[in-house]
């Protein structure tokens, strides 16, 4: 995750272990049972399960509001600005008509069975210097729109995408995940690599094409009509004004058709200019809307590059770390689609200011819904939850590598973050670290994030992020997001353990 959830100096509560459990699975039934039995809309269902967790824990009522605030406002404040940047991309891609050019090279130079490979191969590379829900808001539009084009099930291609995203985020550096566990564990960052890299790609074939093939039987998932990239026919232009006939802006104004094509000529409800409109623009060239997807990719994968070549305190270190955060580089991508997408495809100002507007409507709730992801998750964590399950695990006497990624599975459970659960387990595997060798050390952080990566559900942000995305129940996204990730867990972990025979 792009935010960092860590659990407080002392847990709120002094609830014994029993109760701990009881209480998080207590809080995790209570969201579940809201949501699939009750209907409760998945934002309240996650803050009355959150209260359930606290107050079950013996957590102060004042404390568990404190504590799920901190978590709402970190993942808002990291994840939501992501999210709505993201989105502005991606209605400037599709009002432009740039996403459609993109979709039509895809699948023409594509057949429908090689598909989710492409998705899969396009997600890994793009994946690489992203956090996975940077690259799912970039993603997400492409692939709703292939699924649409081809008609093509959207779990079969949406699926080796996630997988692509997800199995990067966990195991590859640059990824926070990754690199904490690389430094609490001495491990060597080029051995990690090269190693996460082996074990990536068959676990992205096997989560991904393979798994979507299969899941796509079991899910029929369509694109939601709500956040699928589409611009205005051509044929809507044509209609003339009529009184009473237009939609709200972003600021709740009345906008006609009239206003749209022939901005600020104070003839409202007058004939439109239908073909001076339409003469002024042009499809955008396809390298625009490449660039527009591809320079947040860039700007962080130089950052990247920087953080291990060059020294810290070095300006052209200071400079790339700045341009190459999440933030600023969507930032940038926003703005480099203003221009060559809105501006120079022969929109106004005032028409691209509403495209920006009107592509953050639709996603107010998958806000509120990952935001209360990260509310849960934050009661879980300070409530001591995670502490539990490391204690538990220190006095095991299983392998290094088992170890590892029990822990991570344990913590990546019950608190919902692979961070965390990263953090935590190579707290507790680093004694062990100085008894292995060379690329064994590579191989137990390896091994602890894919142990972060088991079975994310209901307290994960992540889950809620991909449910709302692609217009899934709460059922539909543990059979298919779920089942994926901890295939991706088991199939790494399993990697892990054949490389070390060899190695």
């Amino acid at each position: 995750m792009v935010t960092l959830l860590a659990a407080p100096a002392e847990p709120l509560t002094n609830a014994g272990d029993t109760q701990l459990v009881l209480a998080a699975l207590l809080g995790i039934a209570a969201v579940v049972l809201l949501i699939a039995w009750g209907k409760v809309h998945p934002f309240l269902a996650l803050i009355l399960g959150a209260a359930v967790l606290g107050v079950v824990a013996a957590v102060p009522v004042d404390k568990i509001v404190t504590s799920f605030s901190g978590g709402v406002g970190s993942t808002v404040g990291g994840v939501g600005l992501l999210i709505a940047l993201g989105a502005m991309i991606g209605g400037l891609l599709a009002e432009s008509g740039g996403a459609d050019g993109i979709v039509e090279r895809v699948v023409g130079r594509v057949s429908g069975t090689a598909l989710p490979w492409a998705m899969a191969g396009v997600a890994a590379l793009i994946g690489l210097p992203l956090f996975f829900e940077v690259g799912v808001v970039l993603l997400v539009p492409i692939v709703l729109l292939v699924s649409l084009r081809v008609n093509v099930p959207l779990m079969k291609i949406g699926i080796p995408a996630l997988a692509g995203l997800s199995v990067l985020h966990g195991l590859v550096p640059p990824h926070p995940g990754p690199l904490v566990a690389i430094d609490a564990l001495g491990a060597n960052l080029g051995q990690t690599l090269a190693l996460g890299l082996l074990v990536a790609i068959p676990t992205v074939i096997i989560a991904g094409p393979v798994f979507g093939n299969f899941i796509a039987r079991y899910v029929p998932a369509t694109a939601p009509a709500a956040l699928l990239p589409t611009r205005r026919d051509a044929a809507d232009d044509r209609s003339p004004t009529r009184p009473g006939d237009g939609r709200l802006d972003a600021d709740g104004d009345l906008v006609t058709e009239d206003d749209l094509v022939n901005p600020g000529t104070g003839r409202p409800g007058g004939a439109i200019d239908e073909l001076a409109g339409r003469r002024s623009r042009r499809p955008p060239a396809l390298w625009a809307a490449v660039v527009t997807v591809l320079l947040p990719v860039v700007l962080m994968l130089l950052r990247a590059i920087g953080e291990l070549m060059l020294g810290e305190d070095t300006a052209g270190r200071k400079a790339l770390d700045i341009v190459g955060t999440p933030i600023i580089a969507l930032l940038a991508g926003v703005v480099f689609a203003m221009i060559f997408l809105g501006y120079r495809s022969g929109f106004s100002r005032t028409q691209v200011s509403g495209f920006l507007g009107g592509s953050l409507p639709p996603i107010a709730g998958i806000l509120l819904i990952v935001a209360a992801g990260g509310g849960f998750k934050q009661v879980l964590v300070d409530a001591g939850v995670g502490n539990l399950v490391a204690d538990a695990a220190e006095g095991a006497n299983l392998s290094p590598l088992l170890l590892g990624w029990l822990v991570a599975v344990g913590i990546r459970v019950a608190t919902g973050s692979a961070t965390v659960a990263t953090i935590t387990a190579a707290g507790i595997v680093a004694p062990l670290a100085a008894t292995l060798q060379g690329p064994e050390v590579a191989l137990l952080a390896l091994a602890i994030g894919c142990g972060s990566l088991f079975f994310s559900h209901v307290n994960d942000a992540g889950f809620w992020l991909v449910k709302e995305y692609f217009g899934l129940t709460v059922g539909q996204t543990i059979k298919s997001w779920s089942v994926m990730e901890t295939i991706i867990s088991v199939v790494g972990f399993l990697g892990v353990l054949l490389l070390d025979v060899f190695l």
